[in-house]
């Protein structure tokens, strides 16, 4: 498969070049992608699992206060039977069947991982929905220019933006901005792909991905 190609676009939203991705990450077909939406799915159903805390918990009958004496004798009433006032359908009784702490993660091995970003990353590229921009930030953080340099491309649609780690004025620019969710080059993953309508990379960013993506694929070789 030949590379992908991005075009770069300055602050004002204009083209200053081009940049190649490798084609195994960018580039994988529509119909190749489709076929994998099962993985996707498990993928981001195992991240929102792993991001719940667990720890919800709810008082059983032997938790909750009160006496455990009859309240009042078996026969002769004219009322239902009774055991105890900490009986579930008691007011201020205990829960049945309630919550406990529990943990919900789903064991999801790295490959599947790594295979699903890379599928719904070609979903976006293959829609033009993966943008390389120079935000146009030089040595003191600007929000307006970021805004002004990402309204052209993603005409102020929900974006992630991703930066490398030494982007720092970048991430104190665009960091505030409602529309965008921004995230480091190495802390991309499905999820924040899934949800995002455009995906936007700084140069360095998408070469520091890239490189990263790169070396893992060669170890797992």
């Amino acid at each position: 498969m030949a590379n992908v190609t991005f075009n770069v676009t300055d602050a004002k939203g204009q083209s200053t070049g081009s940049v190649e991705a490798p084609a195994e990450i960018f580039g994988i077909s529509s119909e190749d992608v489709e076929s994998h939406i099962p993985l996707i799915h498990q993928v981001v159903i195992a991240q929102l699992a792993a991001a719940r805390q667990g720890t919800h918990s709810a008082k059983t009958r032997a938790m909750v206060s009160g006496g455990g004496k009859k309240p009042w004798k078996q026969k002769g009433t004219g009322r239902a039977r009774q055991g105890s006032i900490r009986a579930p359908q008691w007011a201020h009784g205990g829960v049945a069947h309630g919550p406990v702490p529990r943990k919900y993660d789903q064991r999801t091995p790295k490959k599947m991982k790594a295979s699903a970003l890379r599928y719904i990353l070609s979903d976006r590229a293959n829609a033009g929905r993966v943008a390389v921009v120079d935000l146009g930030i030089a040595d003191a953080p600007s929000t307006k220019a970021a805004v002004a340099s990402l309204t052209p491309v993603t005409a102020n649609k929900f974006t992630t933006v991703v930066l490398s780690r030494d982007n720092v004025n970048e991430w104190l620019s665009v960091r505030n901005i409602p529309t965008v969710h921004v995230i480091f080059a190495d802390q991309l993953n499905t999820y924040d792909v899934v949800t995002a309508q455009y995906i936007v990379f700084t140069r360095e960013a998408l070469d520091a991905f890239v490189e990263l993506k790169t070396e893992r694929s060669a170890k797992e070789a």
